[in-house]
């Protein structure tokens, strides 16, 4: 990933951190082992409490009203003063097990907390904060593991005047959660350390920073690699060496193929210079061979991948102009011959391409259909979704959700990140810089960045019928380094991205690593 330009956006109310509701009253009596009302359409607009549930705190900022998700009518809380409320519902007589509750929800932001929660259920509450989604409905989850026949299902807001929530057809059913992958993208690290770079930990001990990662929870890292970079980083040999220290930590290994010796990204798919000129019966072998090299030699030295992206951000194609999407019978033989190249490495490792266009539905659909018709063949969908370039969080989600449902793979966020401020550290101006570009209700500060993170995650837990994989961060490692630029042909280049690194300008790991641990 690499993209210099910009989209403007309005930024609403940040969020701020606050107090939950504490002690409630004794379980009503409507008690049940399935939930009640959970789409609000047993009662009429301006119902003050809702059939089935329970009310606990400024109990007149919670109604229903009309304009559901799925039916007439929906949950809302809002006041024109500063209110805390909770909407409860008591279940018992549940068979001990794993749930999801499930709920579609928005939200215009600027509460001291409003979220889902499951508790009273045997072990530790479980909550999910409620995205910033003025416009759209997002649905999202939240697991539980029920120890004592019975559980509270609460949705709770300690909010400021004139916020508001809507809440819809709540669901809770048995099945497990979680993503599996807790990932990031760290291709800098070994160029950063080489130029001075220093990692902490949030307490600041100087450490490894992938130890550092691990400890916060990542689970898996993904590498690119470059054919043959001006400065020599990124190339199969750095590859080979940092994935040691990759394995060495019990993290899985994502290598990402550039098929380049620079970025490769939408607007550039650049074909390394050795390979210039080359036929295209040539860059098919190239593909292969290099694909093969690579793959090869790091099951050779015990580092064997865990899923490879054949391609990086292929919405145009790939090694132009030959493998252009304007020509789809080539574009998908290049890819076939690096996904015959993966297979031969190890039959069982999943290739993912991977496409920049998160929250564009039309778009990956038609990528993907045309790949689908002329015989591309692919284990798993990775997509780019910076909130700032590509789109509201609920078309994130419908790109998501159709993509796993459309093509019958898992789905996963092979970058994201956020900006925990907007000034740079370096002389370079950072890609996100402005109040403006930001994604509304999520401020440039630790805690819009860990929400951000948070939000994304939950969006791919939600992914129906167990196809979300989980989410990568890009770039966690890249601080601002002198020689560490954006340019690899130029040590002078400066970098645009350190002001979305996982650690910050004191090299202190971010309270946004907590992400790492959700679920």
């Amino acid at each position: 990933m690499f993209h210099p330009r910009r989209t403007l956006k309005a930024l609403l109310p940040p969020l701020v951190a606050g107090l939950a509701l504490t002690a409630l009253p004794a379980p009503a009596a409507h008690a049940a082992s399935t939930l009640t009302n959970g789409g609000f359409e047993a009662d009429g607009t301006g119902t003050a409490t809702p059939s089935g549930w329970s009310e606990y705190g400024s109990t007149g900022a919670s109604y229903v009203e009309a304009g559901g998700h799925g039916g007439d009518h929906r949950l809302s809380h809002w006041s024109s003063s500063a209110y805390r409320v909770e909407t409860y519902q008591y279940l018992s007589g549940l068979a001990n097990g794993s749930y999801r509750l499930t709920a579609w929800v928005r939200s215009g932001g600027g509460q001291n907390s409003a979220y889902l929660a499951l508790k009273n259920c045997g072990g530790a509450e479980q909550r999910t904060d409620l995205p910033v989604s003025a416009t759209g409905w997002i649905r999202i989850v939240v697991p539980v593991q029920v120890t004592n026949n019975q559980c509270t299902v609460s949705v709770t807001s300690d909010a400021n005047a004139g916020n508001w929530i809507n809440v819809d057809d709540l669901t809770l059913t048995k099945g497990t959660a979680g993503v599996p992958v807790k990932g990031a993208d760290v291709s800098s690290l070994a160029k950063s350390e080489a130029r001075g770079g220093v990692y902490r930990t949030a307490s600041g001990a100087g450490g490894d920073a992938l130890a550092i990662l691990k400890s916060a929870g990542m689970n898996y890292a993904r590498l690119k690699v470059w054919v043959n970079p001006a400065d020599g980083y990124n190339d199969k040999a750095r590859v080979l060496a940092t994935a040691k220290r990759v394995k060495a930590q019990g993290m899985k290994l994502l290598v990402d193929f550039h098929y380049s010796d620079t970025w490769a990204d939408p607007g550039a798919q650049s074909k390394p210079a050795a390979w210039a000129g080359h036929s295209y019966d040539q860059l098919k072998k190239d593909v292969y061979d290099h694909t093969y090299d690579v793959l090869g030699a790091l099951k050779a030295q015990g580092t064997a991948a865990d899923m490879v992206q054949v391609g990086n951000e292929i919405n145009g194609g790939m090694l132009w102009s030959e493998g252009s999407t304007d020509d789809w019978p080539r574009l998908a033989g290049l890819i076939n011959s690096g996904y015959d190249a993966v297979k031969k490495v190890n039959a069982s490792t999943p290739v993912a391409l991977h496409l920049a266009k998160g929250g564009d539905l039309a778009g990956t659909r038609w990528w993907f259909d045309n790949a689908v018709a002329h015989g591309v063949r692919f284990d798993a969908i990775g997509l780019s979704y910076y909130g700032y370039w590509h789109g509201p969080l609920s078309d994130f989600q419908t790109t998501l959700d159709d993509a796993a449902a459309r093509y019958g793979k898992p789905v996963f966020v092979a970058e994201t990140a956020y900006p925990f401020r907007l000034d740079s550290e370096d002389a370079h101006e950072n890609i996100i810089d402005t109040a403006a570009e930001l994604v509304p209700g999520y401020p440039a500060t630790t805690a819009g960045q860990t929400a951000w993170m948070n939000t994304v995650a939950n969006i791919v837990e939600a992914v129906p019928d167990g196809r979300g994989l989980g989410v990568f961060y890009w770039e966690a490692t890249w601080t601002a380094v002198p020689g560490n630029g954006w340019d690899p042909a130029d040590p002078a280049s400066g970098n645009g991205w350190e002001n979305q690194a996982l650690f910050g300008y004191d090299d202190r790991a971010l309270p946004a690593t907590a992400w790492f641990r959700h679920r």
